[in-house]
């Protein structure tokens, strides 16, 4: 599911805070309410590698953002 997180964290880059936040209660909410876990202390583990992979996610975000910005102010430059 990692492709999942990944995407979230693309796509909603624009409000990172929230997304982290959905990442780390949402993502364990949902493997203990699908029955993949249960409530344990290893899903605090689940809960980081939630927000460590949306983060990367973010982090694309941003990056395409900033490259996009930086296309936009060059090309109005000129």
């Amino acid at each position: 599911m990692i492709p999942v997180l990944l995407v979230l964290g693309a796509v909603l880059g624009r409000w990172w805070r929230t997304t982290l936040v959905v990442a780390a209660v949402g993502w364990p909410a949902l493997l203990v309410a699908t029955d993949v876990m249960d409530v344990e202390p290893v899903l605090l583990a689940a809960a980081a590698l939630a927000v460590a992979n949306v983060g990367v996610g973010l982090l694309l975000h941003h990056a395409v953002a900033w490259a996009w910005r930086s296309l936009r102010r060059t090309a109005g430059a000129a």
